[in-house]
Parts: C-alpha cells; sequence; structure tokens
C-alpha cells in the first residue's frame, strides 16, 4: 500500500547572530574558549578536534576552566582569576543571571538566542493572546521572550532552584508584571496531567535532556520517554497552535529525531524547519554544532 510522501526538509545550520556580550573566541585541542560578558571561560569542547587558533597567551586569559573530573554533573570549574558569584548578562531587551555552580551550566546556552528571536516574532506577529508551555525551562530566558512578546506562559522545571532562577531572570527584564505561571514538576508528569483536564497551548517550547532525575527521584530518559511526551504535547496542542520548538542536546542521533517529535504531534501539517544550533568562532571561523533542533508553524 502506498504511503504519502512528506516533503524533504532542508537541514539548517542557525547560528545567532544578534550577540554583544557572548562570543566563542577560539576553540580547538578539545576545548573552548568563551567570553560571557566581562569573562572568559574555558570548557571541554570535544568536536574540537583542530589545532587552537590563538596562541597560549590569549588562553590564559581565562577567568576560570571547566574540570571534568565530576563527569556526572558535567565537571567542575576551577578558578584561575577573580570572578564573581554572580553576574548579569543582556541580550536584546533581555537581562539574565549567570553564575558558576555545581555543574557546567552557568545559566544560558548562548546558541539558542535565535529561537529567543524566532519565539518573540512568533507571539508578536500573532496579534492575539496565546498560551505558552515550556517544557524544562532552566533558566527561563526562551518564558523571558515569550513574556515580552505578550504571550501568557506556563514555565515547567522540576528543579525548585531553576525556577527561582528563571523567576529572578523575569525581574531583571522588568517583565515580573506579565502573566507567568512556575511550575516545580516533572515535565511529563505536569503535560499528562494538563492533557486529563482539556487545557490547551497555542505554543510548545521543549527542551528535553538526554538523561535527568527529579527532585523527587523521578527519571528521564530521552528515548524511552520521548514517546510519551510526544503523546502528551499532541493532547495539549491548541487547533488554534501558532508554533513549536523542540532542542534537544547531547545525543547520539540526527536532527531527524526532533524533527519526527514534532511531525508526531502535529500529525505533519505545517512547515517545519529542522537541524542544528551552531556557533561560529571568532579566531579562524571554525563551526561548533551544540544541539538538534526543529520549528514549527502552521
Amino acid at each position: 500500500m502506498p504511503t504519502t510522501k512528506l516533503p524533504l526538509p532542508e537541514i539548517k545550520l542557525l547560528a545567532a547572530e544578534n550577540w554583544r556580550e557572548y562570543v566563542l573566541v577560539d576553540s580547538g585541542d578539545g576545548k573552548a574558549l568563551e567570553r560571557f560578558g566581562p569573562y572568559l571561560l574555558i570548557s571541554p569542547e570535544p568536536q574540537a578536534v583542530w589545532k587552537k587558533s590563538l596562541p597560549a597567551s590569549e588562553w590564559q586569559k581565562a577567568h576560570a576552566v571547566l574540570r571534568e573530573e565530576n563527569k556526572e554533573y558535567g565537571g567542575t570549574w576551577e578558578l584561575l582569576k577573580p570572578i564573581e558569584k554572580s553576574w548579569e548578562m543582556h541580550y536584546q531587551t533581555l537581562t539574565f543571571q549567570l553564575q558558576l555552580g555545581s555543574s557546567r551550566h552557568i545559566g544560558v546556552f548562548p546558541e539558542q538566542a535565535s529561537h529567543w528571536d524566532w519565539i518573540m516574532e512568533r507571539v508578536a506577529m500573532e496579534k492575539r493572546p496565546l498560551r505558552v508551555l515550556n517544557l524544562f525551562g532552566y533558566s527561563g530566558l526562551a518564558t523571558l521572550a515569550a513574556a515580552k512578546a505578550g504571550a501568557e506562559v506556563t514555565h515547567v522545571d522540576s528543579s525548585k532552584h531553576a525556577l527561582n532562577w528563571a523567576s529572578y531572570n523575569l525581574k531583571l527584564s522588568r517583565l515580573a508584571d506579565r502573566p507567568v505561571r512556575w511550575i516545580a514538576e516533572d515535565a511529563l508528569k505536569f503535560t499528562q496531567r494538563e492533557a486529563r483536564r482539556g487545557n490547551k497551548y497555542e505554543g510548545l517550547i521543549l527542551d528535553p535532556p538526554k538523561f535527568g532525575r527529579g527532585s523527587q527521584g523521578q527519571v528521564w530518559d530521552f528515548f524511552k520517554k520521548l514517546p510519551d511526551l510526544v503523546e502528551a504535547c499532541r493532547a495539549v496542542l491548541s487547533p488554534k497552535a501558532s508554533f513549536i520548538v523542540f532542542t534537544t542536546y547531547a545525543i547520539s542521533a540526527s536532527a531527524l529525531v526532533a524533527l519526527q517529535a514534532v511531525r508526531d504531534i502535529t500529525g505533519s501539517k505545517g512547515s517545519f524547519e529542522c537541524g542544528e544550533l551552531v556557533s561560529i568562532e571568532e579566531s579562524a571561523g571554525h563551526i561548533l554544532s551544540h544541539a538538534l533542533y526543529t520549528r514549527w508553524t502552521p
């Protein structure tokens, strides 16, 4: 029996172009040198298989380096020079806090900035009230973008620390009066419950990790839980939906995994864009891939 042929999407490399305070300065020999506001940080980057372009004297200007001894949490930061416990950065009109903690994550994924631009454009162009569900919301920069453009946002993360961080970022961006609901819960369980309640959302933002453990011991495994998450998201997607953004990190798969997930949520109807989120190095123009993504509009 013949199957319906769907158009093959173009695989794109998407680089954030509007940063003023973030730069991928150099990379090579399995490491990346990045500037986050006033500070230079060195972190492991297995894909940087080439030689460093800048001399050692430039790398020695770094304020901190991520050591990989504690691999369960992605490493431990070693301070090389004085650095504030936390500091602020800006993107467009958004303000947010960064900090070196007990993991490699410092509060921002710079390559996702192009998503924030796109979300703001989608919400603004609709000129109608939109309910947006941000799952695995972390420090909330996608939530800030949607709220800034006028959406009503439900931000879900199992970490109370992440929720407090995101809420603080909302205040830093002078958006504390915007309608944002903070949910400290397992993203899948919350979405399933919203489906049973009959609640619908016009925008979905999904950034599921490869593996995670919630505050109550619940385990998230990307490949085992993704089908359930897709089913739950399909149930809460409004018939008048405006957009879906799906991003995933650190999985051994092609960009088509994210594409198929979003196709299953939407029933393959609408317009799809998929590919990789990348950063372009300042010193020699090397391109580093960070994540897989798919974006959908009706």
